[in-house]
């Protein structure tokens, strides 16, 4: 069972997967190794992955591990939800819109797109966006939330996050000035286990890759945790082996090498 993470481990920043990664997932795929997606992204955003890959049968994981899909391509839309944990955002939102009152919010509504409290850039969120009130957001129960502070940076996430004391939640912070909040107990390392059980797949018999600081756990998960090249020292420390950055294609290697 192979778990990949999506932004910065298979596709680059500016949202292109080589031809030569695509065509690596593929003979995966044909060896029939169990390949499962698992991103921050919604389900909105990972669907079209799932189909550049070819990757029309089995398991994607989204939104960090609080949304779980089984692709199917014999289903009506080729995909169903097998399972969705949601949180109360109200606590953690409150509590940070008080250290971060221009700060732009979104509150994932699943297979939709999102609802925010304000324009995001175009391109950083995927599906429809509908702009709500403030109050509106709190109100909507959340598979995932979406903070954006351009003024802030990632040490500065961390740090607010230990002075707010964000419970029952699960937090990670991107390479920006990007916060996302999951259900507490909830991530893709929890996801992937689920289905590792429900495939019947040893635990020896996993391997992850990622780059970011959502994807701690699940390196930590694996059998072989691999983070790629310029993933930060945390999330480094928490693989055992480093293969090379997303410029060079770093995934590749060991893509190809699990089919030797």
């Amino acid at each position: 069972m192979v778990a990949l993470d999506v932004d910065g481990t298979l596709m680059s920043y500016d949202g292109v997967i080589s031809e030569d990664v695509r065509s690596a997932v593929g003979a995966l795929r044909d060896a029939e190794l169990h390949v499962v997606l698992a991103t921050g992204r919604g389900l909105h955003g990972t669907l079209p992955v799932a189909r550049e890959l070819g990757l029309t049968t089995g398991w994607a994981v989204s939104s960090n591990g609080a949304v779980t899909t089984r692709l199917d391509p014999s289903l009506p839309e080729g995909f169903e939800v097998t399972d969705v944990i949601r949180f109360d955002p109200a606590p953690a939102l409150r509590a940070i819109a008080l250290e971060l009152p221009d700060a732009l919010y979104a509150v994932e509504d699943l297979g939709m797109g999102f609802r925010v409290s304000g324009e995001f850039p175009a391109g950083e969120l995927s599906g429809s966006l509908d702009v709500v009130s403030f109050e509106e957001l709190l109100s909507t129960p959340a598979t995932r939330v979406v903070i954006r502070a351009p003024g802030a940076s990632p040490e500065e996430f961390h740090e607010l996050v230990e002075r707010v004391g964000l419970q029952e939640v699960e937090y990670a912070v991107g390479y920006s000035a990007w916060l996302d909040l999951t259900p507490g107990g909830v991530s893709k390392a929890s996801a992937l286990e689920s289905i590792r059980r429900t495939l019947g797949v040893e635990p020896f018999e996993t391997v992850a890759i990622g780059d970011g600081g959502n994807d701690v756990q699940m390196l930590r998960w694996a059998a072989r945790g691999v983070a790629m090249g310029h993933a930060t020292p945390s999330v480094r420390a928490a693989a055992d082996e480093v293969t090379g950055t997303i410029d060079d294609d770093g995934a590749l290697a060991v893509l190809r090498n699990l089919l030797v």
